[in-house]
């Protein structure tokens, strides 16, 4: 069939795996907020931005109503988010978000990935001091006034907006998720994905093509766990 053909199939793979990495972790999202609020989301915030994200990547609504009621019975899995940190090759700090209902298991997985890709696990603390916590907000652009948008949004704890072709997308302060998630709802402003990312407050450089190859087989391995949600790293 040839190399064109291999290469949409490969293609094709990874969208799937992409798409079902994504399904799992908003699962487990509607689980621990069911968990922490409750099953109605008009009640529990973090329930509708969970169903918000799902229907950003159109996960099918089938699977969330069965996530919601799965996750309201009493023999329902209680996930635990926990963080885990260290340093890939060549100094390139590493910080791994986790929702797992298997703690043991997840760091002995954790841990042993670092080892045998040439990293160094650390203890709390020791590299996410580096990274700064930013709530992240995006909807579709439409008709909005940018100035005036940005005006308003102020006290909602704005710290920038980003404008694409048909997106924008809004920062605030993490501590400042919840105030900025109202104050979108109180304008009407259908949020498409709420989410977070931590930036670092500085970048590693100067790695070479094989090095940073390094790296990125660390990160891939990481983010093929599936009890890994989100990993983070301040390489260039």
């Amino acid at each position: 069939m040839g190399r064109a053909f291999e290469y949409r199939k490969e293609r094709k793979m990874k969208r799937w795996g992409a798409m079902a990495k994504a399904f799992t972790r908003i699962g487990k999202d509607i689980a621990i907020a069911v968990k922490e609020g409750g099953a109605s989301p008009d009640t529990n915030s973090r329930l509708r931005q969970a169903m918000q994200n799902a229907k950003a990547v159109n996960m099918p609504k089938d699977r969330v109503d069965n996530a919601i009621k799965k996750a309201s019975s009493k023999d329902s899995e209680s996930y635990e988010e926990v963080t885990y940190e260290g340093y890939a090759a060549h100094g390139v700090a590493i910080v791994i978000d986790t929702q797992t209902d298997n703690p043991t298991r997840t760091v002995a997985n954790i841990r042993m990935y670092f080892n045998k890709l040439s990293g160094a696990m650390g203890t709390q603390g020791s590299v996410s001091y580096m990274f700064k916590k930013i709530a992240v907000f995006r909807f579709p652009k439409g008709s909005h006034n940018i100035e005036e948008l940005e005006f308003e949004l102020i006290d909602g704890g704005l710290l920038d907006l980003q404008v694409d072709e048909d997106t924008i997308t809004a920062h605030a302060d993490f501590s400042d998720f919840g105030n900025m998630a109202r104050t979108l709802e109180e304008k009407g402003i259908e949020v498409t994905e709420s989410t977070y990312e931590k930036v670092p407050d500085f970048y590693k450089e100067g790695l070479t093509d094989e090095q940073a190859d390094e790296v990125i087989k660390l990160i891939d391995k990481l983010e093929e766990d599936e009890d890994v949600s989100i990993v983070f790293h301040n390489m260039k």
